[in-house]
């Protein structure tokens, strides 16, 4: 069996020019007795660039196993990769980013769970940056115009006789935003911790601003908590940074479940004094490396941004506050992205891939290689414990390396926040089950009333469409399915008047 590789974009409604083979593949897979059969098989899968190929066996007990894919077409079942990178899969990213979207929109204006009052709980969409670990190219755009990168007067050189000064403009897609002034200048090692220990830093600065609030609160004789939805960007240079929506929520002692609002003597200003001051104090460092003995000492950079969100028509009010639309748009697109932006397709890397890096001179080499060496063992152990501890700390860095050290989620939210990735999903599969979903049964519900118990072994088979010309009808139907959905919607608005 040959695997696709044949990229899918979903705005593919063509099969012309795909070569003589594919168009063979196409004439004989259409022209087979069973091809609408076939077709509202793999509908599931259709718009995915890498299905997987799955066998089902089950087990009657008894002995008894019977493979129940055999009478399905080709003997497979096609199950979407479910992968949320939009340069893997740009139709399950987009799913994705959608669910996202529904997630972080529920918990600023209601819905799924999420009463709709929380339109006036206190909120604020809060970016937290990496400090500086070099000087980079970037584009200043001021009013409008695009300044000078970095103009100096008296411009001095950097220890490796390098200028530190540049007076380019640059473009949005200039290659060079992003790179170091000087790469032996920039700290390619803090950069590849401060990745690998981002995560842990969010943590301690949630703590430590759940402890100030519980301060505050307790002065008041109130009772508060906050809830959070947070995604990971990466910045041009390859250093991680977080968007989160920080939401302030009542506490009702009789029923914690139970979203309400807060006591106004918590006040807006005082929440987003509260998260300035978290993220201004907060640091740690990090265990000890051969590198270096005393750890790095890690915090958050200078720039940061704390808004308030606000429901309002239009995209910003003249006080600077997101709408709540902007902000969970923006948030659903950044989920959906690895380590695109630092111009690096995420790959996990092995010790020839690292060889092949470490040979050359450029910015995304450099980051990679750091990220390798820092997670190779050292030269020697004290002890047994001390061999657990690298590999379950520093270890991890060459596993991660491939994410330039970061290895944590890129989208993430607290409990009660809103509603789950799960329960959305179970949603939509029992609308295309045709049924609502408050009616739909758990998945392992026994519908037909039996007791018996069935085993379902699923047994991988492979990823991808058999042949290319099955990867051009499936995604020519899914392409003609999203087009039918649209003029659907678009002429329900236009009824409704919306």
């Amino acid at each position: 069996m040959t695997v696709s590789t044949m990229p899918l974009s979903p705005t593919t409604k063509t099969v012309v020019g795909l070569g003589a083979v594919a168009e063979s593949d196409i004439l004989r897979r259409a022209g087979s007795p069973d091809y609408r059969w076939w077709l509202a098989h793999v509908m599931p899968a259709a718009a995915c660039s890498r299905p997987v190929r799955l066998r089902v066996e089950a087990d009657w007990g008894g002995g008894e196993v019977e493979r129940v894919t055999d009478e399905m077409p080709d003997g497979l079942l096609y199950v979407a990769c479910k992968n949320r990178r939009a340069s893997v899969c740009p139709a399950c990213a987009e799913t994705y980013r959608a669910d996202t979207y529904q997630l972080v929109k529920a918990g600023l204006v209601g819905g799924k769970g999420v009463p709709e009052t929380v339109t006036e709980h206190p909120c604020f969409f809060v970016t937290l940056t990496a400090p500086a670990f070099g000087a980079v190219h970037t584009r200043v755009v001021s009013n409008g115009q695009v300044k000078p990168c970095r103009p100096r007067r008296y411009a001095p050189l950097c220890p490796h006789g390098r200028s530190t000064e540049c007076r380019v403009r640059h473009g949005e897609d200039d290659s060079s935003v992003g790179e170091p002034i000087c790469r032996d200048c920039y700290d390619y090692d803090a950069q590849a911790v401060w990745n690998f220990h981002a995560g842990e830093l969010w943590r301690r600065t949630t703590i430590t601003l759940n402890r100030y609030l519980k301060a505050a609160a307790k002065d008041r004789g109130v009772q508060v908590r906050l809830s959070y939805a947070k995604v990971a960007e990466y910045q041009r240079r390859g250093v991680v940074h977080f968007h989160a929506l920080i939401r302030l929520d009542g506490l009702d002692p009789n029923d914690p479940n139970t979203i309400v609002a807060p006591d106004p003597s918590i006040t807006p200003e005082l929440l987003s004094s509260l998260i300035d001051t978290a993220a201004t104090v907060t640091r740690f460092t990090t265990a000890p490396h051969p590198r270096r003995r005393t750890g790095w000492t890690l915090a958050w950079g200078k720039q940061r941004d704390i808004r308030p969100v606000h429901l309002h028509a239009s995209d910003h009010d003249d006080r600077g506050a997101l709408t709540t639309t902007a902000v969970a748009a923006y948030l659903a697109k950044y989920a959906t992205k690895a380590t695109e932006e630092a111009g690096h397709v995420s790959r996990r890397l092995t010790q020839l891939d690292a060889n092949m890096h470490a040979e050359r001179d450029n910015h995304q080499s450099r980051q990679l290689v750091a990220c390798w060496r820092l997670g190779q063992r050292p030269f020697y152990y004290t002890s047994t414990q001390q061999r657990t501890e690298w590999a379950e700390g520093w270890g991890k860095l060459q596993k991660w390396a491939h994410m330039l050290g970061f290895g944590g989620h890129f989208s993430t939210k607290s409990r009660r926040y809103s509603t789950t990735l799960t329960a959305l999903r179970a949603v939509r599969k029992a609308f295309q089950r045709g049924e609502h979903p408050e009616e739909a049964l758990p998945a392992d519900t026994d519908r037909d009333g039996e007791q018996s118990t069935v085993t379902l072994n699923w047994i991988f088979d492979g990823i991808g469409w058999l042949t290319i010309g099955d990867a051009a009808l499936a995604n020519s139907a899914a392409a003609k399915a999203r087009e039918r959905k649209r003029v659907a919607r678009e002429e329900t608005e236009e009824n409704l008047g919306l």
